[in-house]
C-alpha cells in the first residue's frame, strides 16, 4: 500500500515514531536490540506466541505501534514490512497442551525463549514488554506497556499477533463450528455456547475451559 501521508500529518507520525525509539536510543551502545511481546496468553484455545525482532539503526516503519491498537487490515500491512526490514525475526509458538502441562506464564517464557534461540543474529540486548524472562544469558530490561513506548517491542507485538491469527484462522478450517477465524480463541459468549453445544476440541485449553465443560 503506497505512503501517503504528507506535510503535518507525516511529521506528526515521525514525531510519534521517534519517541518509540527512546529506548533504543538510550542502549545505543549495544549492537544487536531484540524487542520481545507475545500474543495469546488468555484464550481458551489455540497456541501462544512470541515475536522476536531485531530492527536496524534508525528504522523508520510507519504506523509502527501496538498491536492491539492497530486494525487488521494495517497489522496484515505491516507484518510483511517488518519482515522484510528487520535485521532477524523469529516467532516462538508453544502449543495448547503444553500450555495445560506448565501453565499460561511458563508457556509464555517458554515461547519467548524459542524466539530467541531461533533468530539468525544472536541479540545482547533484550527489550520486553513488563516481563523478565528466565533462563536466559542476555541482559533485559522489562518495560511496562513496552508495545506502546519501543518500536522493537512493538514490531514483535505484531509479527506474534499475526502469525498467530493465521494459525487460528486455519484451525477454523480443522475445526468447524467454533468460530476461531472470528474470535480467535478468545472466550467470546458465542465461542463459550460452542464449547457447551459441540465440547472441546484438541486445541482448547483444558485447565482454561473447565468451567465450561462437564
Amino acid at each position: 500500500m503506497p505512503r501517503t501521508l504528507k506535510g503535518e500529518k507525516l511529521e506528526k507520525e515521525l514525531l510519534r515514531l521517534e519517541a518509540m525509539k527512546e529506548f533504543e536510543k538510550e542502549n545505543a551502545s549495544y549492537a544487536a536490540i531484540c524487542g520481545i511481546d507475545e500474543a495469546g496468553r488468555g484464550p481458551l484455545a489455540g497456541p501462544v506466541a512470541a515475536g522476536a525482532v531485531i530492527l536496524p539503526k534508525d528504522c523508520t516503519i510507519l504506523y509502527l505501534n501496538d498491536s492491539k491498537k492497530l486494525s487488521e487490515k494495517r497489522r496484515e500491512e505491516l507484518f510483511l514490512e517488518i519482515k522484510e526490514k528487520a535485521v532477524a525475526w523469529s516467532v516462538g509458538i508453544v502449543s495448547p497442551g503444553r500450555i495445560d502441562e506448565i501453565n499460561i506464564l511458563q508457556a509464555t517464557y517458554e515461547a519467548m525463549r524459542t524466539a530467541i534461540d531461533g533468530l539468525k543474529v544472536k541479540p545482547d540486548l533484550l527489550l520486553n514488554d513488563a516481563v523478565t524472562i528466565p533462563m536466559v544469558d542476555i541482559p533485559q530490561i522489562p518495560i511496562i506497556k513496552g508495545d506502546a513506548k519501543s518500536i522493537s517491542i512493538a514490531a514483535a507485538s505484531i509479527l506474534a499477533k499475526v502469525t498467530r491469527d493465521h494459525m487460528m484462522a486455519e484451525y477454523e478450517e480443522m475445526f468447524p463450528g467454533y468460530g476461531f477465524a472470528k474470535h480467535k480463541g478468545y472466550g467470546t459468549a458465542a465461542h463459550i455456547q460452542a464449547i457447551k453445544e459441540l465440547g472441546p476440541c484438541p486445541i482448547h485449553r483444558r485447565t482454561f475451559i473447565k468451567n465450561f465443560t462437564s
